[in-house]
């Protein structure tokens, strides 16, 4: 009854030869925003022709984050992932950090100020958020390439460039800012910017500091501009503002456009590009003052509790966010949704958007860590599940305990889940078993009780028990 079997799940999740090729050959042929576009991640552009402008032309894109934790959320996350289309075909990126405009904070999207951090708290958060773009991005590299999604060869893949606006913000006058960009700006197109009239509008209303914020990030773009031939602004729809007032700013003080070198006529010397913010199934915005909060950094969230965060996606929005959040093409989601339909109860394709979003924010190796922890505590058989995989997952873990096999072999279920610690005593796990309680592998052990032999251990290396719906012990032979 528990012998491991050979048999396979219906669906398959492995990706056939056949749908990479044309996976690849798609991203290819399209440009970034037209990707983006296909997969629900485009709110607005700024011009008609940004996408033959890509297709003709490789640039740098830029996007910010500001410092206002140690640790960036799965919201931000969104804008990684739209950063990586554009370095997935062969544009350079660039995060950057926004250690001066962080000390301000962007009004977009907030009924009240933010409140203002000291020196040392930003200094820290910056840290934090510099080293953790890094190891998303080279996770993200990995993934890219793992996954075929790369239009370019992989080693005309850039790798992303992370800067800190305080090293040109800092050196900048109150006057020189005045005299500068100030002149640039119109009182009247900052005062229609909608994040600035729900403020206005608002009991709070606006502080002279916050208003200010799209000037700084106007100036961040322009800078980039003129020191990286920065052409791409990427945000947040709740952005578009700020990204208007930076090719503005651009515009006014170059005094001409740019010239196509294909067809001799005038195009924008700045471009702007907005996507969605991420929802939950209610419409509530993903974000760390909204109460509820998925970090990136494994110290605040583990790999695990973050797989587990989108194992729970419910069936109305894993379509929407396996498009989001992955690079997997949409053959390959159309197949695992079709999958779905037919074998609802496996949760397919929750599992495989937690194992890919995973891997990409943590890398594989914790992926397959949290989605082996994930197997043998929610998903039913073990028979897929390699019993190395389980001990590896759960190395560290109390739920882990070694016994002999002369412990194990020819001894009764209950008396090797005494030893284990999966129940206190004998009559106690007499009682759970009689009451239908005790489950050996995940599957359920007859009212009669079973004596364990080889056909239990999975691959001859562990086995699983576990009593009621989520108490198990994890017992590794040795």
């Amino acid at each position: 009854m528990f012998h491991r079997t050979t048999a396979q799940i219906t669906a398959k999740l492995n990706r056939t030869s056949i749908s990479r090729w044309i996976s690849t050959v798609e991203h290819k042929s399209v440009s970034p925003v037209e990707r983006l576009e296909e997969r629900g991640l485009l709110y607005s552009v700024s011009s008609p022709n940004l996408s033959s402008f890509l297709r003709n032309n490789k640039t740098t894109i830029y996007t910010g984050f500001d410092p206002t934790a140690t640790s960036l959320h799965v919201g931000s996350l969104l804008m990684i992932v739209g950063l990586l289309h554009f370095q997935a075909m062969g544009h350079q990126t660039i995060a950057l950090v926004g250690g001066a405009t962080g000390s301000i904070g962007d009004p977009s999207g907030k009924s009240t100020e933010r409140k203002a951090l000291d020196t040392e708290t930003l200094n820290k958060n910056v840290r934090g958020i510099d080293a953790q773009i890094r190891k998303i991005f080279s996770n993200g590299q990995k993934y890219i390439v793992s996954r075929e999604a790369n239009g370019v060869p992989e080693h005309l893949i850039r790798p992303v460039k992370v800067m800190n606006n305080m090293d040109w913000l800092q050196g900048l006058t109150l006057l020189d800012f005045l005299g500068d960009v100030g002149r640039m700006a119109r009182v009247s197109i900052m005062l229609s910017r909608d994040s600035v009239k729900n403020r206005l509008e608002s009991s709070e209303g606006i502080s002279f500091t916050e208003f200010s914020y799209q000037l700084l990030q106007a100036y961040d773009f322009y800078h980039l501009h003129s020191t990286e031939q920065c052409r791409m602004q990427l945000g947040g729809s709740d952005q578009w503002g700020n990204i208007m007032a930076g090719m503005d700013v651009i515009r006014r003080k170059s005094g001409r456009e740019a010239e196509s070198a294909e067809t001799g006529e005038h195009e924008p010397l700045a471009y702007g590009l907005t996507m969605p913010l991420v929802t939950t199934a209610k419409g509530e915005k993903f974000g760390k003052s909204e109460g509820n909060a998925i970090w990136l950094d494994p110290e605040l969230v583990s790999p695990y509790e973050f797989y587990q965060f989108f194992r729970r996606t419910p069936d109305s929005e894993v379509q929407r966010y396996l498009h989001y959040f992955t690079m997997l093409s949409s053959e390959e989601i159309k197949e695992v949704m079709a999958s779905h339909e037919k074998f609802p109860g496996r949760h397919l394709p929750q599992r495989l958007l937690a194992r890919e979003v995973t891997e990409l924010v943590h890398g594989a190796e914790n992926a397959q860590k949290a989605q082996t922890m994930s197997e043998v505590s929610f998903d039913g058989s073990l028979t897929e599940t390699r019993g190395d995989d389980i001990l590896q997952a759960f190395a560290g873990d109390e739920r882990l305990v070694t016994l002999d096999k002369a412990q194990v072999l020819g001894v009764d279920i209950v008396q090797v889940a005494l030893a284990g610690g999966a129940v206190k005593s004998k009559s106690a796990g007499r009682k759970i078993l009689a009451s239908g309680g005790l489950y050996l592998n995940n599957q359920k052990v007859p009212l009669e009780g079973h004596v364990l032999d080889e056909e239990d251990l999975i691959d001859g290396v562990v086995c699983v028990i576990r009593t009621g719906k989520s108490q198990q012990r994890v017992i590794g032979i040795q």
